[in-house]
């Protein structure tokens, strides 16, 4: 059941002001007297409106044409390098009507479903509860679409930077007006099961027991063979069988069920369950669509739920996030979705520690310091700690977090070798260029619960042979810091499905060379790689870590769709006379 239609005297709608009454919420507690700022709505209509010949609004959406201007590099035999600038027009149209969006959770009953669903209901509900230090409002905290903002330009009058909210860059779904479900292989309640999961304040699970002890979790699919064993205990609420055409099959029927339930115009699928260990890449088996299909109905060993659940979403054309470290897209499955220009998006949520590291690690390099080696250890308690105790769900983590520093690396060669070069030193052919040495270990501690600990040492190269030490601990509510994640991701995703391009001819182009037809953005949503550790990218494409680049791409991708160009940060009027 959806707790979109839980308890009617609630659920006939949002707040849409700043500021409300104070009153009790017939639970024991009180409604909030002023909506958080990152919960809040933007104004009928939208925040802004851009005035160019370049965008246009019209009554089904926003048309904007966009130059993507870039530099084709070629080098020569001498080693020196010719540039040339390249441009290539495009328009987008961005439809601006949301919907009613439904979003299911694989692993609903998990720490991060269970805290994704307790946090709409709050904010939905505008719940306040008390803490030892006081009372505490709803919010989005943590989340890049709805806590953060973007520079739109600089005040006429003042000439000070305007900065707005990034969730109203474009038509986005609010977290609030979402339909949440989804599957688990527990079948426990969801207010036992975030009582289970111990993250939120006892006083705010007081308040939402009520809205949420009649929602349970959709049988799911479990493959022993691909979680931990310590899981067993948990699976009681499973799809019947080995057959696992049959379970696609009936995953599918899930999502039409739901979505016509609900009456929901778009649907997003994201898997928070556990993570999985790798699945093995067989020529005949995963390697292309055809093979993938066929390997399911023959419920071949070596196809995982993960998989599975990504098929299903796949060919009923919603998209599907993949929040765990697993090989969830083996090449069929991306040749699937390809094949069904459907939306994919991964891999492993980027919450922490990674993303601390991805920041530092650029920052170093870029400041021509040498990071010769990074080790992080991590513990927590929760269950997502429990599985990775297992080695082969644990080595699925260990290779999402060590990739994350290779393209600043590659950036430097004046710091770090390339493989060219290593290779002409040794005479061994070398694959990969000069590399820190990288470590990562995560350990099970049952006593710390959801609070993960998380320490680095950044051992560096600095001036005439010198070192440097950097040390880091950091401390974090692992499901309080998914859980936005989870919101952007889903609310991105659908963003991206109302958006289309054409390539637009050259200036110089002949008369007779016309323009494309509109089409969808390429399957794999390589924008999502924000809130991601091992991103998915287009196949050919290299892989970009840096957390600022990724958020940047993200931000001038959304400005291009309302025809605007990028940040601005040349500031060119503050530096001539």
């Amino acid at each position: 059941m959806s707790p979109t239609a839980l308890n009617p005297d609630e659920a006939k709608g949002h707040h849409d002001s700043f500021t409300l009454p104070a009153v009790r919420n017939g639970h024991g507690g009180f409604k909030a007297e002023e909506v958080h700022a990152s919960a809040a709505r933007a104004p009928e209509g939208g925040r802004f409106r851009v005035e160019s010949e370049n965008t246009t609004y019209e009554a089904d959406g926003i048309r904007s044409r966009f130059v993507d201007r870039g530099a084709e590099v070629i080098r020569g035999e001498d080693g020196k390098y010719t540039v040339k600038k390249t441009e290539t027009a495009y328009e987008f149209f961005t439809k601006s009507r949301v919907g009613k969006v439904g979003l299911l959770l694989v692993g609903l009953g998990g720490n991060n479903g269970t805290t994704t669903l307790a946090t709409h209901l709050a904010n939905k509900h505008n719940i306040s509860w008390h803490t030892k230090s006081g009372v505490q409002t709803p919010n989005y905290i943590g989340s890049l679409v709805r806590a953060s903002t973007v520079r739109l330009g600089t005040d006429s009058e003042t000439g000070k930077d305007v900065h707005i909210p990034m969730g109203d860059m474009l038509p986005m779904v609010h977290p609030d007006d979402f339909v949440i479900g989804g599957w688990d292989i527990s079948g426990m309640r969801m207010d036992k099961a975030m009582e289970r999961a111990q993250v939120l304040d006892w006083d705010l699970q007081r308040q939402l027991g009520v809205y949420m002890k009649d929602i349970k979790p959709m049988p799911g699919i479990y493959y022993p063979d691909f979680i931990a064993a310590n899981q067993a205990d948990r699976a009681d609420n499973l799809l019947p069988g080995s057959d696992k055409q049959a379970h696609l099959e009936h995953l599918r029927s899930d999502i039409r069920g739901f979505k016509a339930t609900h009456d929901l115009d778009n649907l997003v699928v994201l898997w928070t369950a556990n993570t999985e260990r790798y699945a093995e890449i067989i020529p005949g088996v995963n390697d292309t669509a055809d093979n993938l299909l066929a390997a399911i109905k023959a419920s071949h060993d070596e196809v995982s739920p993960s998989t599975i659940f990504a098929v299903a979403a796949i060919l009923e054309g919603v998209p599907f996030i993949n929040g765990s470290p697993q090989n969830t897209f083996v090449p069929g499955c991306m040749e699937l979705a390809e094949r069904h220009q459907s939306f994919i998006g991964g891999d492993d949520f980027k919450s922490g520690q990674t993303k601390v590291k991805s920041v530092l690690a650029e920052f170093l390099v870029n400041a021509g310091i040498k990071p010769l080696s990074i080790a992080s250890y991590n513990h927590l308690g929760n269950n997502d700690g429990k599985n990775l105790s297992s080695h082969a769900q644990f080595r699925s983590k260990e290779i999402s977090k060590s990739s994350v520093v290779d393209d600043m690396v590659a950036a430097n060669p004046i710091l770090y070798k390339t493989a060219a070069q290593l290779t002409a030193k040794t005479g061994e052919v070398h694959k990969k260029g000069e590399h820190p040495d990288h470590i990562v270990v995560i350990k099970h501690v049952p006593a710390v619960g959801d609070s993960k600990r998380a320490i680095d040492e950044y051992y560096s190269e600095l001036l005439m042979g010198g070192r440097n030490v950097m040390n880091i601990f950091n401390e974090c509510e692992d499901s309080l810091l998914a859980t936005p994640l989870i919101f952007d991701l889903a609310i991105l995703a659908e963003l991206l499905t109302r958006i289309t391009y054409r390539q637009l001819p050259a200036p110089n182009a002949a008369e007779t060379e016309t323009e494309t037809e509109f089409k969808p953005l390429y399957s794999v949503l390589s924008l999502l790689s924000f809130m991601l550790k091992a991103p998915l990218v287009k196949p050919g494409t290299d892989v970009v870590n840096s957390l600022n680049r990724q958020r940047n791409g993200l931000e001038a991708f959304l400005k291009a769709c309302v025809g605007l160009e990028g940040s601005g940060d040349l500031m060119l009027n503050t530096r001539v006379w």
